[in-house]
Parts: C-alpha cells; structure tokens; sequence
C-alpha cells in the first residue's frame, strides 16, 4: 500500500497553494490603490461605488498583501527543496525560469534605452514634432547641467563592480564547502550595495534637473530610477540568501537560491555599465557640468 505514494518520476506536483490567488488580490489592489493615490495626490476624487476612494491606504494594504505572499511563497520553495523535491530536471526548469525572468528584465530596459537615444540621437526632429523649446535642438538640452560622470557615478561603478566580485567570490567558496568565506563575501556585496544605493540617493537630491520638464530628466531617471529599484530587490534577495548561508542551507550541491540572486546580481551590474556609459558619459558630452 505504501508504495502507491512512492514517487516514481522527476517532477514535483506541488500541494495545492493559495498564493496564485492571494498574489493576484494584493496585485490589484497595488495597481487599484496606485490610481487613488495619484489622484489623491492631484487633489482629484476617484470615485467607485458612490465612496470616494482617493487615499494612499489602498496602495499599502495591497504592498503589505504582495509582500507577506512573496515571503510565504518562497518560504514553502525553500521548504520543498530542502525536503528533496528539487529534483535535477526540477532544478533545471527552475534555472530556465530565472533566464526568461532575466530576459524579461533585459527587455524592460531596452524600452528606457531606446527613448533615451530617440530623443538624444535626433533632437532635432523630437523638437520639431513636441514643438517646443525643450529640447533646442540639441543633446543634452538647451539650459540643462549635467552630473559630472567622473564624480558620484564613478565612484558608484567601481562600487558596483566591486559588489560582482565579491559575490563571485562567495559563490566559488560556496561550491568549495566554505561557509564563511560564502557569509563574508555576502555580507560584503549587501554591505555595497547599500553603499551604491545611499550614494544615488545623495545623487538624486543634489540633481540640478528635475524628472518634469525636459525629457533629458525624464529619460535620466526612469532609466537610472528603475535600475537603483533592481538593485535594492537585489540587496534583499542576496539579503535573504545571507540569512540563509548563516543557516547552512547552501551545499555545494544544492545551491539554486543563492544562484539566482548572483546571475541577478550580475545582472544588475551589466546594466548599469551600458547606463554609466551611455547616459552618463555619452549622454552629457559637451554640456556644462553642474558644480564644474
């Protein structure tokens, strides 16, 4: 009789969860209270069902739903592996999911790339077309000062890079059984990347432009916005990678949490080298340089 629930297959049928669907509330009430703030914000009504809901709160009870079902999500993923579900060929579709994520998040990007060098390349033409002076017809625009590239950000790529390595290096101590070396070189890329994230905060405040009112704000910080939001997910998932490896629940053999957060990590710092380079440098050529 026991053996018609021995397992005779390389998957794993997972028990039935109520996360899909408490997922889907909390993100619906994230998107549904993120359109009552904006219109609180504007000092306009929204009104549904006869009550006017422009308030912030929804917002939050949807963050507080989305946050508690992604730590009790993963939670039971790190009880299934641990109990022997991740088997190989399980392992390997988990990988090729954190690639199409990635993928994904390589597409995103693009989107930002492309509207930074459709109104850097051809300012003339999205001059001609917004019919306005906000642009001047030329790139950086007409009045704007730039960040110098050799100052804050510099200092934030080197930090960046420094984060890569210590993370490839506590992942070979990981595959070569040495848990301390995996804890210190952990807590040393959390250590950095909250160093990056506190600098672009510095960096962000003493801006000499605003997000509203020249598209050169507008591009410079969704794409560099969006990028400090991955690295701060990032500093969290390697975060709770750290938590994990003081635990001892990384083997050199099964490992597959702290993999993802490092190909995520890399990631992160890959795409940060085409914005130094391409928003900071490229981007501010010839422009005066604020403080300069």
């Amino acid at each position: 009789m026991a053996d018609t629930h021995q397992k005779h297959h390389d998957y794993h049928v997972i028990e039935p969860s109520p996360w899909p669907f408490v997922a889907s509330v909390g993100a619906f009430f994230l998107l549904f209270g993120a359109v009552a703030w904006f219109r609180s914000l504007n000092g306009l009504p929204f009104a549904f069902g006869g009550v006017d809901l422009a308030t912030p709160w929804i917002f939050f009870i949807g963050l507080v739903i989305v946050l508690y079902t992604m730590y009790a999500w993963w939670s039971d993923c790190i009880r299934e592996g641990q109990e022997g579900f991740h088997t190989p060929v399980v392992s390997l579709h988990l990988r090729y999911g954190v690639i199409m994520f990635i993928a994904s998040e390589v597409m995103f990007f693009v989107a930002w790339f492309w509207a930074f060098f459709d109104a850097s390349l051809f300012p003339g033409e999205v001059h001609q077309v917004a019919r306005t002076q906000v642009l001047g017809g030329q790139w950086p625009p007409a009045g704007i000062e730039v960040l110098d590239p050799l100052h804050l950000p510099l200092f934030n790529t080197v930090t960046l890079l420094l984060s890569g390595t210590t993370a490839t290096w506590a992942h070979h101590a990981m595959l070569e059984d040495d848990r301390k070396g995996l804890i210190t070189g952990l807590a040393l890329t959390v250590a950095l990347g909250v160093i990056f994230s506190f600098v672009q905060y510095i960096e962000y405040a003493h801006a000499p432009f605003e997000f509203a009112g020249s598209i050169y704000g507008a591009t410079f910080f969704m794409a560099t916005g969006f990028h400090g939001f991955h690295v701060i997910v990032g500093i969290i998932f390697l975060a709770v990678c750290l938590l994990r490896a003081i635990r001892g629940h990384f083997t050199p053999h099964k490992h597959f949490g702290f993999e993802a957060a490092a190909w995520y990590w890399h990631f992160v710092d890959v795409v940060w080298l085409f914005l130094f380079f391409a928003i900071y440098v490229w981007g501010s050529w010839g422009a005066p340089i604020y403080g300069g």
